[in-house]
């Protein structure tokens, strides 16, 4: 099966280039696609990598549609890289009952249970996609690398950061749900992936990881916005705000009145966002 990535889609943007790329993914055992937004700089020099996590549903599509971040993006030099949300076309029994479970929702973790062993989204992301990416992309310095994302891509970015922060510069997250073991999402998928032992749990939990992996770079930047639906039984952005108080974790956790869940929240702040990770990566 072909492990390197082959182009299936170019549109040029903001000066740049936006492709869509499609691989099997040996960690997953299936088909896998993924976009990068090269900017215009990587036509002469090496630029640094900003991957981005979407959320429950989501694609590797829906972040390069409706965003705009390429167009920052490409004024600062920094390549944006978006893989899917979860593994495809296994016919897993029961992958696709559920639209905040299995197909589309792999929640960025090592699945133990046998019945979910593709979901390895966390080994995708933290170790096959940047081999794939240097390997493959000689334009992109996959050595100088963040990391951000929205809701269970949120979660992704805020763990996936704490647990290796020796492989990312800087953070940061769109309505992340920040303490899964103690909301639905969170719980539904956590019981299903990694069985009934909640020490498991606890490890993909960013709330409780910043206790752990408190020497973080810079400050850590989330937008919530106030009238999301999820805010006060799945997100739960004050939990996480306490936990980094007490660690002593520098965090802007920024209340934006009348905004909700959608792109149409993302699409209004991703410029400073894209800003915020430029500043790390081009020290």
């Amino acid at each position: 099966m072909e492990t390197k990535p082959i182009e299936i889609g170019s549109w040029k943007s903001f000066d740049g280039f936006t492709k869509r790329y499609k691989h099997y993914s040996p960690t997953l055992g299936c088909s896998m696609t993924f976009h990068i937004h090269f900017p215009p700089s990587s036509l002469t020099a090496k630029v640094p990598v900003l991957y981005w996590l979407s959320g429950l549903t989501c694609t590797d599509e829906n972040f390069m549609a409706k965003s705009g971040a390429q167009r920052v993006a490409s004024s600062e030099g920094i390549a944006l890289v978006a893989p899917d949300t979860s593994p495809r076309g296994l016919n897993v029994e029961g992958e696709a009952d559920n639209w905040d479970f299995g197909v589309g929702a792999g929640f960025y973790l090592n699945s133990t249970q046998e019945k979910w062993k593709n979901w390895r989204m966390y080994d995708y992301v933290v170790k096959e996609l940047p081999e794939l990416l240097s390997e493959n992309f000689p334009q992109l310095d996959t050595s100088k690398a963040s990391i951000s994302g929205h809701s269970m891509g949120g979660h992704g970015a805020l763990t996936i950061y704490l647990k290796n922060l020796d492989k990312y510069m800087s953070v940061s997250a769109f309505a992340p749900i920040v303490n899964p073991i103690n909301c639905p999402w969170g719980q539904k998928a956590f019981k299903n992936y990694l069985g009934e032992n909640k020490v498991d749990w606890e490890e993909y939990d960013a709330t409780l990881l910043i206790e752990k992996f408190n020497n973080v770079r810079g400050t850590i930047l989330i937008d919530q916005g106030e009238d999301d639906k999820f805010l006060a039984d799945q997100l739960m952005p004050d939990k996480f705000a306490e936990a980094c108080r007490k660690a002593n974790v520098p965090l802007l956790l920024r209340r934006q009145p009348g905004y909700d869940h959608s792109y149409f929240f993302i699409s209004t702040f991703i410029d400073d966002h894209i800003r915020h990770h430029a500043q790390a990566l081009n020290l």
